[in-house]
């Protein structure tokens, strides 16, 4: 069978697809202790009006800053936020920077939710909810998309930008959180990133 060429490409094109992206993904590796120890700022929103993205109208709700680490990212192509949301991070500070505390704890993304499950000796369960948040990231423009695409995990990451709720021209709509205490449907912040910069 591999004496088949259209096959053989294709097996050949998938490893390839494969290795390029686990190349993307793979993980920097980051110094012990805690690397982004600020808390994400947060502020009234901007006076400006909702501003139109595409089929979607952006609303602000908070001007927002956050320099954190990135404990995942997961990037969508084909489900029904991807025009808007190209990716999501899951974003640590405080003591969720820290390789000590991390090691403790296992973390996945899918759907768009971010997953956590601690091992015996972790830190609390509170603790971990209001020192990490699964944000939705909405460039701003070409260049930031560009920046957005290109994070790994494990790196530290400035963002700034603004918190919003996004309502489709069909109905469709997805509302920021306000707060770094909520979990479940509804706890993620919904971000316009107006400026990217990797600080480690």
């Amino acid at each position: 069978m591999w004496r088949h060429p259209l096959l053989k490409a294709l097996v050949l094109g998938y490893i390839a697809w494969g290795a390029w992206n686990w190349f993307l993904d793979r993980p920097v590796n980051a110094p012990d202790g805690i690397l982004a120890a600020a808390e994400p700022l947060q502020a009234d929103a901007p006076a400006e009006p909702p501003q139109k993205r595409g089929r979607w109208t952006l609303t602000p709700r908070a001007s927002y800053r956050v320099t954190a680490r990135i404990l995942g990212l997961q990037r969508y192509r084909f489900d029904s936020l991807a025009g808007l949301i190209p990716e999501d991070l899951a974003l640590g500070w405080g003591p969720m920077s820290d390789n000590g505390v991390l090691a403790a704890i296992d973390i996945s993304q899918s759907d768009r939710f971010y997953f956590w499950r601690a091992h015996s000796g972790a830190l609390a369960k509170d603790a971990i909810i209001s020192h990490s948040a699964n944000t939705h990231v909405i460039p701003a423009d070409a260049l930031v998309g560009k920046q957005l695409s290109r994070l790994r995990r494990g790196q530290v990451v400035a963002l700034e930008g603004e918190l919003v709720d996004a309502v489709r021209d069909d109905g469709a709509w997805i509302h920021t959180s306000l707060v770094r205490t909520d979990t479940g449907a509804g706890a993620c912040e919904v971000m316009l990133v107006r400026d990217v910069s990797v600080v480690h």
